[in-house]
């Protein structure tokens, strides 16, 4: 226990250094290619089978805790576990949210609700022109043509992402994967996540046509090392807006629009309403098997899930969960000086 108290000391001082954080971005820069390779080649996430297997062992020794004899050297071997998985954590993951913000490369300028309003026509009328040319359901509903082609699409994109914002290597390793808790995921509000353990990215192959495109965009930004949850949605922005891929476009651009009608939604909710009935009506049949769908798996698990994911996310030098600020402040920065 006094250990792992000093890691938690030991790595909060080497937080505030620059020059160990940089090291450490460094370090992932040459891990990270050798690690997607390593684990990639599973057809199943080998993250998530570790994950499990991880909680059956924890499992175990505690049980194992409570009986007398044994008492003692299987609280040892638990904490031992701790030290090894929190090392392992920091070294290969935790330092990267202390990486230079994105926003400090961009205009300094305050994001005026001026500025919003105008991206959000722009977004609509795209939102409107780009939802004509891509597939339908039978009902009428966005429905993605080919996820394998998205994802090789993700992966050539981070390419192009500018050298002013990012410096960072792309691996060109495919390593989006269904999570094996996508029925578990649907119910907790979660889209996706990172192992840094293993260098994949899970995703939730149940989500709506909508919202998936983009989340393996967000989830690749994360492998590119982007650990912060708004920069990820500003680099998964960058992936897609410009895509040749007409369902990563319309999802990206969908997400955009959603993000700037929600960062407005309290303060100015008619003007939110009016946009929204100015969607096409192809974007409101998109929009209503998006609530559909929440609707269907909201419950006590999507709360407790959504206050946790806010606790961490705030212990990690980040807005909680549920913003759409910081985001909202990189995108609009970065329009000003590329209004494409």
């Amino acid at each position: 226990m006094g250990i792992l108290l000093a890691q938690f000391l030991l790595f909060f001082i080497l937080s505030k250094s620059t020059f160990f954080v940089q090291l450490m971005e460094r370090f992932f820069e040459l891990q990270k290619d050798f690690h997607q390779r390593l684990f990639a080649p599973f057809s199943f996430s080998a993250g998530d089978v570790f994950y499990i297997s991880l909680t059956f062992v924890l499992l175990f020794i505690s049980f194992k805790a409570f009986q007398k004899k044994t008492r003692q050297m299987n609280v040892l071997r638990l904490l031992i576990i701790l030290n090894i998985f929190y090392f392992i954590y920091q070294l290969f993951w935790g330092m990267m949210y202390f990486q230079e913000p994105i926003l400090d490369k961009l205009p300094k300028e305050e994001v005026t609700e001026k500025e919003v309003k105008t991206l959000i026509n722009i977004y609509l009328e795209r939102c409107k022109k780009t939802r004509i040319l891509v597939k339908e359901n039978e009902h009428g509903v966005f429905q993605l043509k080919n996820l394998g082609e998205i994802k090789m699409q993700i992966l050539k994109n981070q390419n192009q992402i500018p050298l002013s914002i990012s410096s960072k290597e792309p691996t060109q390793i495919i390593s989006l994967k269904p999570s094996i808790f996508r029925g578990i995921m649907s119910y907790t509000g979660i889209l996706g996540y990172y192992n840094p353990f293993t260098a994949e990215a899970q995703y939730n192959p149940e989500l709506p046509s909508t919202s998936l495109p983009f989340t393996l965009a967000h989830e690749s930004a994360h492998q590119l090392g982007f650990a912060r949850e708004q920069e990820a949605n500003f680099i998964g922005y960058l992936i897609g807006k410009k895509s040749e891929n007409l369902d990563l476009k319309y999802s990206t651009e969908y997400y955009v629009l959603k993000s700037l009608l929600n960062s407005l939604a309290e303060k100015e909710p008619n003007y939110v309403k009016s946009v929204l009935e100015n969607y096409s009506a192809p974007m409101k049949r998109d929009r209503k098997a998006e609530l559909d769908f929440r609707k269907k798996h909201a419950g006590l698990l999507d709360v407790l899930f959504a206050y946790t994911n806010d606790l961490f996310l705030k212990s990690n030098q980040q807005e909680g969960s549920i913003t759409y600020s910081h985001f909202i402040d990189l995108m609009v920065r970065y329009e000003r000086v590329n209004p494409q």
